[in-house]
């Protein structure tokens, strides 16, 4: 059993009555020939990374190299404290707090699941526990959707790119996103043909987003992406799951984001020499830094 596209991956979990998590799992205990117990002991350890860099980024002040981020996620905390109630219980809010504390983790060199890339590693974690705590699940069922979100990104990888340096941030947080998107589509009760459609349509709106970090550094406009996209995700995946489809498939979409990607020049495709690296703000940064 194989797969190289969503469309064939949503065909087969169709065809088996399963998830896409579980068709995932299937072909991994194939590839990799080991059991399935000890594949999910390995995503479940990847969980246990995600939660430990959610907690430790909401509780301290991260030291970064740049120092231009590092207390995102505290102050988001401290102003929830004193919100309403429903701005507490708010899901989206819990989703950027966990997104942010996960980027800057990052940016301060801890420990952290680069999925897919070590500076989208915000965004699938956040929506994943922050569904998971929403709802009371257990770190079983939030593991299963790491697998769909896996299986998303591997198709990515394969047909396209996931780098910043070769397709710009859409590459990075947009696919970010849209592996987001239909793990949380999963996790929340869909189909696998609505997980194809909160991906698809979760990465169709972040097409030609570049990747422009002020002095190279992973912290700005990084960080707080992350959190933008996670919070893109969680509603991309409610739409799908309203019925909503993507018009375009979720295959031609990355099929775009390549040909973005080749079109886009080098200077917004992470070499720091263009969009918001190159503002007046930014050069001062970069020169400050330098002394």
């Amino acid at each position: 059993m194989e797969y190289a596209t969503i469309e064939e991956l949503v065909s087969l979990a169709e065809a088996a009555e399963t998830s896409i998590s579980e068709i995932v799992l299937q072909v991994e205990v194939e590839e990799e020939e080991i059991t399935e117990a000890e594949i999910k002991k390995s995503m479940l350890a990847n969980l246990k990374v995600m939660k430990d860099a959610v907690a430790y980024g909401r509780q301290n002040n991260i030291q970064t190299g740049g120092g231009l981020v590092g207390d995102e996620a505290l102050k988001l905390g401290q102003y929830l404290t004193v919100a309403a109630e429903a701005e507490k219980d708010n899901i989206y809010n819990k989703i950027i707090t966990f997104a942010l504390a996960t980027a800057e983790v990052n940016a301060g060199m801890g420990k952290i699941v680069a999925g897919p890339t070590a500076g989208a590693s915000g965004i699938v974690p956040a929506v994943i526990l922050a569904i998971g705590e929403e709802n009371n699940l257990n770190d079983q069922s939030m593991s299963e959707a790491l697998f769909t979100a896996a299986g998303l990104g591997y198709v990515v990888s394969k047909k396209a790119t996931l780098a910043g340096a070769a397709g710009g941030c859409q590459a990075e947080c947009g696919v970010g996103a849209a592996m987001a998107a239909g793990a949380a589509v999963e996790l929340r009760g869909g189909t696998p043909r609505m997980a194809a459609a909160a991906f698809a349509m979760a990465l169709k709106n972040m097409l030609g987003l570049v990747c422009d970090p002020v002095a190279g550094l992973v912290e700005v406009p990084c960080v707080k992406r992350n959190a933008f996209a996670a919070a893109h995700a969680y509603t991309a995946s409610t739409m799908a799951l309203a019925g909503i489809r993507s018009v375009i498939p979720a295959d031609e979409v990355i099929m775009a984001m390549t040909e973005i990607g080749d079109q886009m020049p080098t200077c917004l495709k992470e070499t720091s020499r263009g969009g918001l690296a190159v503002t007046p703000t930014a050069l001062k940064i970069k020169e400050e830094l330098r002394d």
